[in-house]
């Protein structure tokens, strides 16, 4: 597995996190049987391909990639999906996110490039 490889796992346990918390959200606190089962299985997935991602990344730079980009994808899911509105302050700080994630990625020599 090389570290390309990695990051790809990286980036497909992002996108099952993602899809699974929106059928959280879907699943009516557990009372949609769907929609639960799905999530159950997305998270699954999510942490699968996690697992195969820190063969090259460190679990500290793939966990922060991992939670920064899924919370800003879920916030993004939320405004879109469930209609939810984001404060300038919430903006702000998931703009942060954004930032630590970019900072970690283009400068830190613990990020496997």
């Amino acid at each position: 597995m090389t570290a390309w490889f990695s990051y790809l796992a990286l980036a497909g346990a992002i996108v099952c996190e993602v899809i699974g918390t929106t059928f959280l959200g879907k699943s009516e606190q557990f009372s949609k049987m769907l929609p639960t089962g799905l999530m159950a299985l997305f998270y699954a997935g999510s942490f699968y391909l996690l697992s195969l991602a820190l063969k090259h990344v460190p679990l500290g730079v793939a966990y922060a990639i991992w939670g920064g980009v899924g919370i800003v994808l879920t916030a993004l899911i939320g405004v879109i999906v469930f209609k939810q509105r984001l404060d300038p302050v919430a903006i702000i700080g998931i703009g942060l996110i954004v930032t630590g994630v970019v900072l970690v990625q283009a400068f830190s020599t613990s990020a496997a490039h």
